[in-house]
């Protein structure tokens, strides 16, 4: 025939599928995911003919390694067709230990057809057993499931390993141990799979050796390339907005909260929800309503599309709420401070600081999702409100945006924005320009605004000098010590409006100060964290 001839067996030594190739490759058609787990085999090797003296190639080894055959064997076959020398490989769990280099494939010694003596259903068993054994030990060891870390993107490698430490973040913060990552750089990326065929096999490899259940991608993937890849790798796949809705959900407690959250999940949710086929879209039709009906994908997307429109109303609901609030903040007088700045900047430890109160802060992104206002009074009976807002990230999912619409509300109604931002960061720079770019989208351009350098105990002398040159007008602070916080508290006092420090608050006795005292002389006495309103 002069064509590659294979066999696929399955463990008791039938033979579950014949296939006949060209002279230089066979192509294996789609496989069952019947007997496929998360960590074991598919319970198939695969015993076919090289019509040369070449042993296993480089492509017979992914294909064993991406659809997790037992093994792949290859017998090399004379002019005559007569059976010459067997080549035996299988896979093997790769120890974290082994070091990035190790394959996860042994193969075998040649040996002539008639002399092999490998025992498949004992070898089959001992690499069943290795894989349980590493897996469990992977979960006592870490108590996370592991994810494997994708960026595909135009951009520059370290721009993509820079935006991968946050993915990482990301991930952390969702309790997934983030055991290995790849970057690729394409000029456009797969309509399909957004990785080529040899990234998806590279990316099996990485699943395979670290022992990753799930891959998350950097980037937002289309629902047809989240269902192309889900069926590839047959793992679990993520991209970044999924993962930072899921988040989200994890963390909302309020109401409101909740609400945002499942708005932004709903209108995501509702593209993905796709057919096989364009015949299962199709609707209740013909004369007097007959027809075959709705299915069940179209039953689906109604309900979503209904939900989606009492959730926005719960949400107007929620921001009529909002609204009277502050209107009865405004006419209270006091005047209103926001903290706003990148997640996980330490907003909601400054604000615990200033006012001595007890509100969630981790280190962890999005920490915070609900907004939180605290009455302080500051020296000479002067009483304000400090509001904590939600952190803002970059390539903040559209959807989520719209959906905490209601949160960044309060951000409108401020008096004065202090930017709180980690100077320690290695991306101090590009977080403080994101933040600064959200704001000027959301029209928050002329509100008075300060820039505090929080954890400034953490930089060296000169990484100090360095942001102090880039930001002259930037105030120093550690949001752990209160009286380093003077600074901040006499500048903030210091772009209030006129009339928000004139006269007592609330009948208090005290004076008025006089026109030519300055905030620092108010701060002699004050106590941060004192005076507190809860």
């Amino acid at each position: 025939m002069g064509r590659q001839l294979g066999l696929l067996i399955d463990r008791q030594g039938r033979v579950d599928m014949l296939i006949v190739g060209d002279p230089t490759a066979i192509y294996i058609p789609e496989l069952s995911r019947a007997r496929l787990g998360e960590m074991r085999l598919r319970g198939l090797r695969l015993l076919h003919t090289h019509l040369s003296a070449e042993g296993l190639s480089q492509e017979d080894l992914m294909d064993m390694v991406s659809l997790r055959l037992d093994s792949v064997a290859a017998l090399t076959v004379s002019d005559y067709g007569e059976p010459l020398m067997l080549h035996v490989a299988h896979v093997v769990p790769v120890s974290e230990l082994a070091g990035p280099d190790a394959k996860p494939y042994d193969v075998l010694p040649p040996v002539r057809w008639d002399r092999s003596d490998v025992d498949f259903a004992a070898l089959v068993a001992a690499l069943e057993d290795e894989f349980a054994r590493a897996e469990r030990s992977q979960a006592e060891d870490k108590g996370r499931e592991r994810a494997v870390l994708v960026s595909v993107s135009r951009e520059p490698r370290i721009v993509q390993e820079r935006s991968l430490e946050e993915l990482a973040e990301l991930a952390r913060t969702a309790g997934l141990a983030a055991s290995a990552r790849m970057v690729q750089r394409v000029a456009t990326a797969d309509s399909r799979h957004i990785l080529g065929k040899g990234k998806l096999q590279e990316l099996e490899v990485l699943c395979l050796q670290t022992g990753a259940q799930i891959v998350i991608f950097d980037q937002d993937l289309s629902p047809s390339q989240l269902r192309n890849l889900a069926e590839t790798t047959e793992r679990r796949v993520l991209d970044r907005t999924q993962l930072i809705l899921d988040i989200f959900a994890g963390r909302a407690t309020s109401r409101a909260g909740k609400l945002q959250v499942e708005m932004a999940q709903l209108k995501y949710t509702l593209p993905r929800l796709v057919g096989k086929t364009p015949a299962m879209s199709r609707l209740m039709g013909g004369i007097g309503g007959r027809g075959p009906g709705e299915t069940k994908l179209e039953i689906d997307r109604r309900r979503v599309r209904e939900r989606i429109t009492k959730v926005k109303k719960e949400l107007e609901d929620v921001r009529r709420h909002r609204s009277s609030t502050r209107d009865r903040r405004a006419k209270a007088g006091a005047p209103v401070i926001a903290l706003v700045g990148y997640t996980n900047a330490g907003k909601s430890t400054l604000l615990n600081t200033l006012t001595g109160s007890s509100v969630m802060a981790e280190n962890k992104l999005f920490a915070t999702l609900d907004p939180t206002s605290r009455r302080i009074r500051f020296p000479r009976e002067r009483e304000v409100i400090l509001t904590d807002t939600v952190g803002f990230i970059r390539r903040l999912p559209p959807d989520l945006k719209e959906a905490f619409r209601a949160t960044l509300e309060e951000l409108e109604s401020a008096d004065v924005l202090v930017h709180v931002a980690d100077a320690s960061h290695p991306e101090a720079v590009e977080q403080i320009t994101a933040v600064e770019s959200i704001l000027a989208e959301m029209d928050l351009g002329d509100t008075p605004r300060l820039l505090a350098l929080n954890k400034w105990e953490v930089l060296t002398a000169e990484q100090q000098e360095i942001m102090q040159r880039l930001y002259p007008a930037g105030i120093p602070v550690t949001a752990l010590e209160r009286r380093g916080l003077i600074p901040l508290v006499a500048a903030i006092l210091g772009r209030l409006p006129v009339d928000a420090l004139v006269g007592p608050v609330q009948g208090a006795g005290a004076a008025a100060p006089q026109e030519d005292s300055s905030p620092d002389d108010w701060l002699a006495d004050w106590e941060p964290g004192s005076g507190v309103v809860q």
